[in-house]
């Protein structure tokens, strides 16, 4: 059987065919689907294949299995080019393509390194267990930040319902990406043979998700925080239509109105569609409201500032404190977050003298903000503390970490996820927040105008939920803790260094290999 599959797989057409199919199974893996041992079992599958090539044909072969994985992954990208853009679908498909593209160069540049780095024909168990473990985190760590970073669906994503879940509050997302890696690597080696003892990795990786919880300090306190996520579902083209300005506020009123019993009311991202001036008096009433029922609002607003506009965060009514003197909202105030990491197109448009004039993608409401701070203090509603983020910026977990205090009650992310309809980006969305309540053991709420509107517990478990595209609210006692998770306290930076060191004893071993050493002894360069 493994004869003919080899003899299969030499047909190099076959093979990038097979490679994308390959790498297409593992959009199974993540929301809303979860099928988590895909995951592994295509990156082995995709290992052993390519595991006699030369480095360039490698590097096509993990080209082809990046471009499956992302053109399934990321589909739902081209909903909002060509719903709300203004673009024909040929064309939207067509750059979603485009972005597939450019993101599996990143799983290329792994698989031309590893054959470069290790030119044998059967693979050792440094190759599969320790290099491309460190090459595949690696790819993943640049594709989060090399031009503002895309890092949707890095491998460790697929275990927010899979067994090594828990060990991200240790090694972080990233972390599980190296171990999935390494296992896959382990599967790899045990199609031969020589090196099927080393299923022994299996009960060691059990054996870690059974001690990695209890390494953590991370208790409920016993305290109780009564929330409320307003969901509104205001449809996308209405939202920034002037005459629905008000039928919008009036309706986040009328939704909160019977639940101002609450500690915090939450609203989500641009709940409030206006500069923050212009509905002064609407903002001034609800923090009233707010003040006489000893509850504070937490809403989504577009602010001023110096002459730019921000994607905010306010807070109404009691922040201090819970029965504070009752303080009269002023525009600017301090206790607010502006979004930092602004979502290119959507956002910022780069270069945009030259591409707003080309089409309406490029001049999409609201697509020219300016930048917060990286660092903010924490939001402060009735003196608990929520560390906040807005839509884009709960897929950094670096980020999120960085605005982390070790006394935090809350994490919390809104979101408009109406810009990608019904396609499963809202729901792979929500599976990245889950991971960050992981990874920093807190409770997370998560508001959006349409769906996933949620509440997530410290181990990234759904508590309560909203349907997608309804009008509704969740009400929820959220029971809080206290302590640190290790990845709070030490974040990416272990993992990067281990899958540096890795890469660079691989370099090292390649310049001292005999075939090095005579292109030395000839007056070559070394490799």
């Amino acid at each position: 059987m493994l004869n003919t599959l080899r003899a299969w797989s030499r047909h190099t057409s076959v093979r990038l065919a097979t490679a994308f199919a390959v790498g297409a199974s593992t959009a199974l893996s993540f929301a809303p689907y979860s099928l988590w041992p895909i995951y592994p079992l295509a990156l082995a599958f995709a290992l052993w294949q390519s595991r006699a090539l030369s480095a360039r044909a490698s590097g096509y072969y993990w080209l082809s299995f990046g471009f499956g994985s992302f053109a399934l992954g990321i589909s739902w990208v081209h909903v909002s080019m060509a719903k709300f853009g203004g673009l024909p679908l040929p064309v939207s498909l067509g750059l979603m393509a485009l972005l597939a593209a450019y993101l599996s160069l990143y799983p290329a540049l792994a698989g031309y390194l590893l054959q470069k780095l290790t030119p044998q024909r059967n693979g050792a168990p440094w190759r599969n267990l320790a290099l491309f473990p460190a090459l595949w985190t690696l790819g993943e760590w640049a594709r989060g930040w090399v031009l503002t970073g895309f890092p949707w669906l890095w491998g460790g994503y697929s275990q927010t319902q899979g067994p090594l879940k828990s060990l991200a509050s240790i090694v972080g997302v990233l972390g599980l990406s190296f171990l999935l890696a390494m296992l896959a690597g382990a599967m790899a080696l045990c199609l031969s043979r020589r090196y099927r003892s080393l299923a022994i990795l299996l009960p060691v990786l059990a054996l870690a998700v059974f001690i990695g919880p209890r390494v953590s300090d991370i208790e409920r306190s016993g305290e109780r925080l009564k929330l409320v996520l307003v969901q509104g579902n205001i449809p996308q083209s209405m939202k920034w239509q002037p005459d629905a300005l008000w039928p919008t506020l009036l309706k986040y009123m009328d939704l909160t109105r019977p639940q101002l019993d609450a500690d915090i009311i939450i609203w989500p991202e641009a709940a409030v569609p206006a500069p923050e001036a212009m509905v002064a008096d609407f903002l001034e009433n609800a923090n009233r409201v707010a003040n006489l029922n000893d509850s504070a609002i937490i809403t989504g607003i577009i602010s001023q500032a110096e002459g730019n506009f921000y994607n905010s965060l306010i807070v109404l009514g009691n922040q201090d404190e819970k029965h504070q003197d009752s303080a009269d909202y002023r525009e600017g105030h301090a206790n607010r977050f502006n979004k930092h990491h602004l979502l290119p197109i959507g956002e910022f448009v780069p270069f945009e003298s030259l591409l707003r004039p080309i089409a309406p993608l490029f001049n999409l409401p609201m697509s020219s903000f300016g930048r917060g701070d990286y660092r903010q203090p924490n939001l402060k509603a009735l003196g608990y503390k929520v560390a906040p983020s807005i839509c884009f910026e709960i897929a950094f977990p670096e980020q999120v970490r960085d605005n982390l205090d070790p006394d935090t009650d809350l994490l919390l992310t809104v979101s408009n996820d109406a810009w990608f309809g019904e396609s499963n980006g809202p729901l792979q969305h929500m599976e990245i927040a889950q991971m960050r309540a992981i990874e920093l053991g807190r409770p997370l709420a998560r508001a959006t105008n349409n769906g996933v509107t949620a509440l997530v517990d410290e181990h990234g478990n759904i508590s309560a939920r909203l349907p997608q595209f309804e009008a509704g609210v969740l009400t929820a006692e959220v029971p809080l803790v206290t302590g640190q998770t290790w990845f709070a306290r030490w974040g990416q930076a272990p993992v990067l260094w281990l899958c540096g060191l890795l890469f660079g004893f691989s370099l090292l071993g390649l310049r001292r290999s005999p075939k090095a050493r005579q292109r030395r002894a000839l007056g070559a360069k070394p490799l």
